[in-house]
């Protein structure tokens, strides 16, 4: 035997919410009661968690790429990471962005999110480019650096300017037919502004950490390496 229950909300109301009220108040309690009744969710519900899970394995396997495709060029494992150390702040941008509207996350939420982790690594895959090319021909890495933030900071800003007032039309409409992307538009608009704040500190600062840590373990290699060829020697 088998109950359906099913039920339409209006626009006030955020399905989402309705499922986790009634999964605590109701179906929990159904479940300790009553321990061979089983309960499952379709229609909508189940095509919402397909989406979700979908999503995350896109959104992983998109970020194994462009660390890839980053590495690559760059010859190097750690920069990449660094480059893409700004996607976290990205999505936290995105999340303030929907509260600051008074807008739910939803599934478009969630496609903004993983278009923005290619866009955010923009701003950042110039800075440690700049480094890259001009470290050698300056004082210091830390120099180098600081000249990246200087010479790139107008680029940056402008770059990531552009897009937020590209997508503001995207965020002021109000036809029924294109309402459906607001979402992702905020996580966008909002995502790109916080990591560009986040990349002019961030960045620079993993580049001289990263740089200070790989010339620590060179020299704690060269000085196993010594101590190896010595005790060749004596022996």
């Amino acid at each position: 035997r088998s109950v359906q229950v099913s039920a339409d909300v209006d626009g006030d109301t955020n399905a989402n919410e309705v499922v986790k009220r009634y999964t605590e108040e109701v179906l929990s309690q159904l479940s300790s009661l009553y321990p061979t009744v089983k309960w499952s969710f379709q229609g909508e519900q189940e095509d919402q968690a397909n989406s979700i899970r979908e999503l995350g394995v896109g959104g992983l396997s998109a970020l194994v790429i462009m660390y890839v495709l980053i590495a690559i060029p760059l010859k190097n494992y750690f920069q990449p990471l660094i480059i893409m150390s700004v996607i976290p702040f990205g999505l936290i941008g995105g999340i303030w962005g929907h509260g600051l509207l008074g807008m739910n996350l939803s599934i478009m939420s969630m496609v903004g999110f993983i278009a923005l982790a290619g866009v955010v690594v923009n701003d950042s895959l110039v800075m440690v480019d700049f480094v890259n090319r001009h470290r050698s021909a300056s004082k210091s890495v830390a120099h180098a650096v600081v000249m990246a933030g200087t010479r790139r900071f107008r680029a940056i800003l402008l770059t990531s300017l552009t897009t937020f007032a590209g997508l503001l039309p995207m965020l002021r409409e109000q036809d029924m037919q294109a309402r459906f992307l607001i979402p992702m538009a905020v996580s966008l608009a909002f995502g790109i502004l916080f990591a560009t704040a986040i990349t002019l500190f961030l960045v620079p600062g993993l580049y001289v950490i990263m740089d200070d840590f790989l010339r620590v373990f060179r020299r704690m290699a060269g000085l196993s390496k010594k101590a190896e060829a010595r005790a060749k020697a004596s022996s």
